[in-house]
């Protein structure tokens, strides 16, 4: 997994070899390697209308709170087919469960490990906790488009996704200070997830491939 941040390149690199989630502006390089495979990356997108993630807490989901200062576009089309639209919806809130638990500087934060197992839950811990040492956090806003999603069975699904980290950044919490790093291709990140559905009827990532800079995403 590429870092989202340069003050993270170093410190981060090598827990996060396989896992990319929600990223920063176009400072760092990289990405997956070149013959990484995305599953569905190939297939066609759909429809119009972004899935809506209410209801959420009330299913007994965690209740996810974020400062103003970040901002989240989901252009994900609701597909009409009730277990797709519960992947993408799910998928919707372990994106922002990530972010959660760096604001609040919690490698254990429970948001983030309601969303996430195995593989993708140890790889977002080491994520998270290079945060934490780093005195930092994201600030911004973020966009996901073109989702592509397979449900196989009645628990088994797959999300190919793009990301827009353009005008996403991070914040050092001592200094306010803002690293505002320049647009390029890699400010634009191709997705894919791994998903399956648990006992309490959660969508949850187990695994997490990306590619920067991919040709699938770039405006």
């Amino acid at each position: 997994m590429t870092p989202r941040p340069r003050l993270l390149t170093t410190a981060a690199a090598g827990a996060m070899a396989v896992l990319l989630l929600a990223g920063c502006g176009g400072g760092g390089g990289g990405g997956s390697k070149p013959n990484d495979k995305i599953a569905g990356a190939d297939t066609g997108g759909s429809a119009s209308a972004s899935p809506s993630a209410s209801g959420r807490a009330e299913e007994g989901r965690p209740k996810i709170e974020l400062p103003s200062d970040l901002s989240y576009t989901f252009d994900w089309p609701q597909t009409g087919e009730k277990d797709k639209d519960a992947v993408l919806a799910d998928s919707e809130q372990s994106i922002k469960a990530v972010d959660l638990a760096i604001v609040k500087q919690d490698p254990l934060d429970k948001a983030y490990r309601f969303y996430y197992e195995g593989e993708a839950a140890a790889q977002t811990q080491q994520f998270i906790q290079a945060y934490v040492k780093a005195k930092a956090r994201t600030t911004g806003s973020y966009r996901y488009y073109d989702p592509v999603v397979n449900v196989s069975g009645s628990s088994s699904a797959s999300l190919v996704y793009c990301e827009d980290q353009s005008k996403a950044y991070d914040l050092y919490l001592k200094t306010k200070k803002v690293d505002k790093t320049p647009v390029t291709k890699n400010s634009y990140v191709l997705y894919s997830t791994q998903l399956h559905k648990n006992d309490k009827g959660v969508w949850v990532v187990e695994k997490l491939l990306s590619v920067r800079g991919s040709s699938k995403c770039l405006p």
